[in-house]
């Protein structure tokens, strides 16, 4: 076992019929922690962020995607052509990284309790940003919208 894969947790995961598949790499020298957001989107769709660096999520099946953008046009929603499920997204508060929704990993009764999951308030997004973004820009763009409102 190399000294990198004896340091990390893999997690798999994807879409509802399997065409959008992937595989999450998440150190284990960290606390496995998700967020509950309760933003418009989120909501209805039931997702809940384990945020990650491009790096830490390699997917298959990206040809099966399809992508939703809205307000800022930022955020790249992405799901399954074929099943519709959205089980990772470019998230408008990490726009080099992913958010792969918690939902979504493969044998959810062994996975889901490993993780701590916080609620964010995204239905305040410019206001709660901070507390999250790891993208100086994000929370710059954000106070911006809020003082010009």
């Amino acid at each position: 076992m190399s000294s990198v894969a004896a340091k990390t947790l893999f997690f798999t995961g994807g879409c509802h019929c399997g065409a959008v598949r992937w595989k999450l790499s998440l150190p284990k020298d960290k606390p496995l922690e998700a967020l509950r957001c309760n933003c418009s989107i989120c909501t209805k769709k039931g997702f809940v962020h384990i945020q990650v660096d491009a790096w830490q999520l390699d997917v298959q099946g990206t040809d099966n995607l399809t992508t939703y953008t809205f307000n800022t046009h930022t955020a790249k929603h992405h799901f399954c052509k074929t099943c519709g499920v959205a089980s990772y997204y470019v998230p408008r508060s990490h726009p080099k990284g992913f958010s792969v929704n918690l939902n979504c990993l493969n044998d959810p009764k062994r996975t889901i309790p490993q993780f701590k999951v916080t609620d964010f308030d995204g239905s305040n997004w410019e206001a709660n940003v901070a507390t999250i973004a790891t993208d100086d820009q994000v929370v710059k763009d954000a106070a911006k919208h809020l003082k010009d409102k």
